[in-house]
């Protein structure tokens, strides 16, 4: 069962001083998530040069920033690992990846060209089938190599990925409801299991399923994803609270009551 860190979502570090924002940050928060045990971490990319102050920190999808961001973290990793006696996790498909969310570039077709563009790859990025343009974005990601994780917020989601045809390419599927309702949120969850049971049940290859929650339904999503077998997310950009309601102190200490759970 998977457990991967989503250190950052959009917030600032007005919601919660930990947040990471800028390349050092995001990388620093990276390694302390592997070593706290986490399979795989997703970022979201901000901008990062000193010339675009009135967007600095924002998210962005801009080759610039994601490759500023991305050679961090990764050479924060190889720094880690080098003065370590074991090797931070990393699993076969690789455990850094990045948002593509189409608020931060509601333009399809721009957004599009501007992740052609990426000169640094991310290992994964997860793309929203709800969200126009998601097929020819997955599509681009794949072909560069780019691993997929299908994000579904929804059963016209669903529907989407499914008749995309890229499910047993993707690396994982998302269950990603949005209510904050959790009778609501489960029913949502209930609608994407069916649409997927149906359309999934003769491929050779399923591809796991993550289920996860936000703010008031992000603990207790993660224990319905636990009872389901499914893999697991929590991070910043999920949840500023423990289940017993008090402000995290970091994405560490999120991802310890995590494990916690997961081996309970």
């Amino acid at each position: 069962m998977l457990i991967k860190a989503a250190i950052n979502g959009g917030r600032s570090k007005a919601e919660h001083a930990a947040v990471p924002v800028t390349p050092d940050e995001q990388a620093a928060a990276v390694v302390e998530c592997l070593q706290a045990g986490v399979d795989a971490v997703h970022l979201h990319v901000r901008f990062t040069s000193s010339d675009q102050r009135s967007h600095l920190y924002k998210e962005s999808l801009y080759p610039e920033d994601v490759g500023r961001t991305l050679l961090a973290v990764r050479s924060a990793v190889a720094k880690a690992n080098k003065g370590s006696q074991e090797r931070l996790r990393k699993n076969s498909q690789g455990p850094i990846g990045v948002s593509t969310g189409a608020w931060i570039l509601p333009d399809s077709a721009e957004r599009l060209g501007v992740v052609a563009a990426w000169e640094v790859l991310p290992d994964f990025a997860s793309v929203n089938f709800g969200e126009d343009g998601a097929v020819s974005l997955a599509k681009l990601l794949l072909s560069r190599g780019v691993e997929v994780e299908a994000g579904l917020c929804d059963a016209g989601a669903a529907e989407v990925f499914l008749q995309s045809g890229l499910a047993p390419s993707c690396l994982r599927v998302l269950l990603e409801p949005q209510e904050q309702d959790l009778e609501r949120a489960l029913e949502t969850v209930g609608a994407i299991e069916q649409v997927l049971d149906a359309g999934l049940a003769n491929l050779p290859r399923r591809p796991p399923f993550l289920l996860h929650g936000t703010e008031a339904t992000a603990w207790s999503m993660m224990d319905a994803s636990i009872a389901r077998g499914y893999d697991l997310r929590i991070g910043l950009e999920d949840t500023l609270a423990l289940p017993d309601g008090r402000m995290a102190r970091d994405n560490v200490e999120l991802v310890a009551e995590a494990m916690r759970r997961r081996s309970s």
